[in-house]
């Protein structure tokens, strides 16, 4: 009968609404909120997380006037800019307009207005750097508090950063001139007067000594920026971020963004100083011991210079031809023979596989899913600014993860659907299990197994469910 009546039903129409010119505060549209960001709040609140960027802000901010986009609120924003995967400040304030959950994660109400893009930009601009350097050591701060840092055992590793600027901007130093105009230089004295297009990519291509160096060539828009391979092997203009984990806990304790030109060598001791000097600002008794890192750290300068600092490293050699030591210090002598010994012990190999577990999957977060291998702001600073909260929002995501066992907002719609595909599945293969053996293709001994373990199957997923809406309350 329902069928029949909705086969005799014309098709609806959607007409264009026209608002109601005054609306009761209690006929809003309110979301339930997200039960990841509902938590964060509590935590952040319990914390006093606004008074204290609030405090932090005020001498960037003059007396009187009006009201500018609370800290808190600010900060909150590039926190769900990690959470969410997102790598532009367009992409964030049009995702918290859009969202109720977000706008009660924020603290706006539904009758006011998210803070805009271009808001965002002036708040970064004003604030310094230090600033969003405190606000990552108050979030290490929490870590601590739960009694989740360690700081013992120190990893670091680096990668790098696309930055806001074209290969084909760059300029030379020297002259100034753009690449077009080098070619078209090139093929004067080739003996090509007046080339074409087409002329100068022929050029360009048969070449040789095709690479470009940083002490010739510049981008005029940012000239923080480096030539640099990419971790796809493609060449752009680029930072380097290094960064600074706690082995044992996970938590990035520290992070850099410097010159993409700069050796691991160069770049390794400020941000083991920085790392230090977090801790003892995060409240943390331990001082670093041991320093683990990849093949590119090794240099004898910088072992020698962790030695001097009573820091035992762990650093795989590179394969080189036999090292003479006439010619160098005794100091970076000991420190390679004492670095090569405590390499081929068991825990130098089992440190280094937790190195490149622990250490690296840092940057999978940060930089892949928290949508911050891509600057889309100008300047060393600014790409320090934004890097070093994306940092401070994986502390945070670790926090809830380790504590309450709540993972990235993104994974609660992901383990529904897997479980609801899942059940689809099951459901599917016990009927068309059914099906074979009303035809006798299947004996009854193994029709009764196979529903036991499809079975066994469907209690898993209702147990991951129940957990699931548990935590979503």
């Amino acid at each position: 009968m329902v069928i029949d009546r909705l086969k005799d039903m014309a098709i609806g129409k959607r007409k264009p609404q026209q608002d109601e010119l005054f609306i009761p505060t209690a006929k809003l549209a309110a979301g339930p909120g997200h039960p990841f960001y509902a938590k964060l709040n509590q935590v952040l609140a319990d914390d006093g997380f606004d008074e204290f960027v609030e405090r932090l802000c005020a001498p960037y901010y003059k007396d009187g006037g009006r009201p500018g986009i609370p800290p808190g609120t600010y900060f909150r924003m590039l926190f769900i800019g990690y959470f969410e995967g997102i790598d532009s400040q367009r992409g964030i304030a049009w995702r918290c307009a859009d969202s109720l959950a977000l706008r009660r994660f924020l603290g706006v109400s539904w009758t006011e207005d998210t803070p805009v893009h271009a808001s965002m930009t002036i708040i970064r601009q004003r604030l310094s750097e230090s600033v969003f350097d405190k606000v990552f050591v108050f979030v290490l701060g929490l870590l601590e508090q739960k009694g989740l840092l360690r700081g013992k055992t120190i990893a670091l590793d680096a990668t790098t950063l696309e930055a806001n600027a074209a290969m084909k901007s760059i300029v030379r130093k020297d002259t100034g001139e753009d690449w077009k105009e080098y070619l078209r230089g090139l093929a004067r004295a080739e003996g090509i007067e007046h080339p074409s297009d087409e002329d100068l990519r022929r050029l360009d291509r048969k070449r040789p000594n095709k690479k470009v160096s940083n002490e010739e060539w510049e981008s005029p828009g940012d000239p923080d920026s480096r030539i640099a391979k990419m971790k796809d092997g493609t060449t752009h203009l680029a930072y380097k971020a290094e960064h600074a984990v706690d082995l044992r806990s996970e938590a990035i304790v520290a992070t850099t963004v410097t010159y993409a030109d700069k050796s691991d060598a160069q770049s390794a001791p400020a941000t083991l100083t920085l790392a230090g000097a977090n801790l003892v600002l995060a409240g943390s008794q331990v001082e670093i011991e041991e320093a683990v890192m990849d093949k590119g750290y090794h240099d004898n300068g910088l072992m020698s210079e962790l030695a001097a600092r009573d820091i035992r490293t762990y650093i795989p050699e590179k394969r080189q031809p036999h090292r003479r030591w006439t010619d160098k210090p005794e100091e970076h002598e000991k420190a390679f023979h004492a670095n090569r010994n405590r390499m081929r012990r068991d825990k130098g190999w089992r440190l280094n596989r937790w190195r490149s577990e622990r250490c690296e999957r840092t940057f999978a977060h940060v930089c892949e899913t928290g949508g911050g291998r891509r600057m889309w702001t100008r300047g060393q600073t600014n790409a320090s600014k934004l890097h070093t909260l994306r940092c401070a929002g994986y502390n945070l995501g670790l926090l809830l993860r380790k504590v309450w066992g709540m993972g990235k907002p993104r994974s609660w719609a992901t383990t529904r659907a897997d479980a609801f595909l899942s059940f689809l599945a099951l459901t599917a293969m016990t009927a068309a299990m059914l099906y074979a053996v009303t035809d006798g293709l299947i004996p009854l001994e193994v029709l009764l197994l196979l529903l036991a373990t499809a079975f066994l199957g469907v209690q898993a997923i209702f147990k991951c469910q129940k957990k699931c809406h548990s935590l979503t309350g």
